[in-house]
């Protein structure tokens, strides 16, 4: 199973400043509306980048009809589309899944089905607001450079080798 199609919007894509704090998520749906999709057998993903301010839609990666069968080899092409979102919404997803979008540093989250997509992104807009969740606060951290002095100030705090 590959990726069989890509479609992406020139629009927030071009608004280089704002896309270099952006976060982006993406969302498993079949009418680009609604989450209403298993992550397996995803045939879509809707990815937007979002901050406080505002939500942009980026692209569309669509997948050929696909089972829940098990088989964990069409994984790794619906990940690699995900490259760069800090979460994906699905309806469900089985723990190899969960396993193999956590070590790209990619949080899983399991919605209600049917649920709007718009809905979610307003949602995560008060997060951001509001002050960040666990999930979320390590999501964003992981999109920030490392400190390069953060030794430094260990050693100052007395840490040793």
């Amino acid at each position: 199973m590959t990726l069989q199609r890509r479609l992406q919007l020139v629009g927030c894509n071009q608004e280089e400043q704002w896309m270099s704090t952006a976060l982006k998520v993406a969302f498993a749906t079949t009418d680009m509306k609604h989450v209403d999709q298993h992550f397996g057998a995803a045939k879509s993903f809707a990815l937007y980048a979002i901050d406080r301010d505002k939500h942009c839609f980026m692209e569309a990666a669509e997948f050929g009809d696909l089972s829940m069968d098990g088989n964990e080899d069409k994984l790794a092409e619906k990940i690699s589309a995900l490259e760069g979102c800090i979460a994906v919404y699905s309806q469900a997803i089985g723990a190899s899944a969960v396993n193999q979008l956590k070590a790209k540093n990619i949080q899983p989250v399991k919605v209600s089905p049917g649920v709007g997509i718009i809905e979610l992104l307003n949602a995560l807009q008060e997060e951001l607001i509001q002050g960040p969740g666990s999930w979320l606060a390590k999501a964003i951290a992981s999109t920030l450079p490392a400190n390069p002095s953060r030794f430094d100030e260990m050693e100052d705090e007395g840490w040793e080798e």
